[in-house]
């Protein structure tokens, strides 16, 4: 192994991996600042990937570290409907990390950009105690064709967020032809559930992974590749913002990063007052194989395995009923989850959850 000598071959390895010209890019790395060719309006949003508190060198690869830092932050873009564009990277090191570490952790967080056709435009450096990544992505809206007969900035396009029917959506602008972005809330009872992606694998992987290191991929295969590397749903969120923006159209959309138990207030407004509350129908025998294998084989609930979850990076959303046909279409092989109520009640197969899901700060 090589330890990394000095700044310099931190930014040689960057360049390595990353290219510095990019549609998005005016001015790319090497300078004071980039300067990025903007859209009129961008999702941003911020990640934190810490060693210890989000991932293990013990079963975690420099490449599962390198994609997931990026992944989860492309996730948030994903749940907005947005079009990835372009991201930057701060990084704390500790002083032996090796030159094929981070090599081996770039290269696999650029696959994911270029994936995602993402721009890398600059950073920061610094040397700690323990790895940690900080990113920042942004992405702009989709373009579209303008609807047929429907003016540009058509009546009845999402409001100012704060509140009422349109309150899932940010309001496409007077020159048309982009989708609107996504966003929390805006729920009404009656309004259908659902989820795109596969809650509970994670969980399994991560638990499995923290109790038997790397032999777990073994047994639970697909749970360790869901916790070790997740797939942002872009394309789903894209389709998503697509149907909506016109007429009453209404969909509410956030990603699944603390688990159904936890998000799923969040994204009917229970957290913000709305008094809202849920009823869901989730079959224990259609919970993924793996999370049913791993509660068999430790006497847990498949479906609270599934409902608590966490690190699922599926997109969870709701719609009025009458474009529950829509929905589908745009998004096949989602999983329809249940309903939104006016009791502010949260139920699950009638009951009450036992858990309330992860919280950073609790415990």
């Amino acid at each position: 192994m090589t330890r990394l000598a000095s700044e310099d071959d931190f930014l040689a390895a960057i360049d390595r991996h990353f290219t510095n010209a990019h549609p998005h890019l005016c001015v790319g790395r090497g300078d004071d600042c980039a300067v990025i060719a903007c859209p009129p309006r961008m999702a941003v949003s911020t990640d934190l990937f810490n060693e210890h508190s989000h991932f293990r060198t013990s079963y975690f690869s420099p490449g599962d570290i390198g994609h997931k830092a990026l992944a989860v932050n492309i996730s948030d873009l994903a749940a907005c409907g947005a079009r990835p564009l372009g991201f930057s990277l701060a990084l704390t090191a500790p002083a032996d990390l090796s030159r094929e570490f981070c090599d081996e952790m770039l290269a696999a967080m650029a696959a994911l950009a270029r994936e995602h056709d993402m721009a890398l435009t600059g950073g920061d450096l610094t040397r700690g105690d323990a790895l940690s990544l900080c990113i920042t992505v942004w992405g702009g809206p989709a373009p579209r064709p303008a609807p047929a007969g429907v003016a540009e900035g058509g009546a009845g396009v999402g409001g100012d967020g704060s509140g009422g029917g349109n309150a899932g959506i940010l309001p496409r602008p007077a020159s048309g032809g982009a989708s609107p972005f996504l966003r929390r809330g805006g729920c009404q009872p009656g309004d259908q559930l659902f989820l795109m992606g596969r809650a509970g694998l994670a969980r399994v992987g991560l638990l499995a992974l923290e109790s038997m290191g790397t032999e777990a991929a073994r047994l639970y295969p697909e749970a360790c590749r869901a916790h070790l590397r997740p797939r942002p749903q872009v394309a789903a969120g894209l389709a998503l913002a697509a149907i909506c923006g016109t007429g009453d159209a209404r969909i509410a959309l956030m990603d699944v990063s603390d688990g159904l138990a936890r998000d799923l207030p969040r994204l009917i407004g229970a957290d913000r007052g709305s008094g809202l509350g849920a009823e869901l129908a989730m079959d224990p025998d259609a919970q993924p194989g793996e999370v049913r294998a791993y509660a068999l084989a430790n006497d847990l609930d498949p479906v609270d395995m599934a409902f608590t979850g966490g690190e699922d990076y599926a997109l969870l959303g709701s719609c009025r009923p009458a474009m529950l046909d829509a929905v589908r279409a745009a998004v096949p092989g989602l999983t329809l989850l249940g309903r939104v109520t006016a009791d502010g009640v949260v139920l699950v197969n009638g009951d009450l959850p036992v858990s309330a899901g992860f919280d950073h700060f609790s415990g």
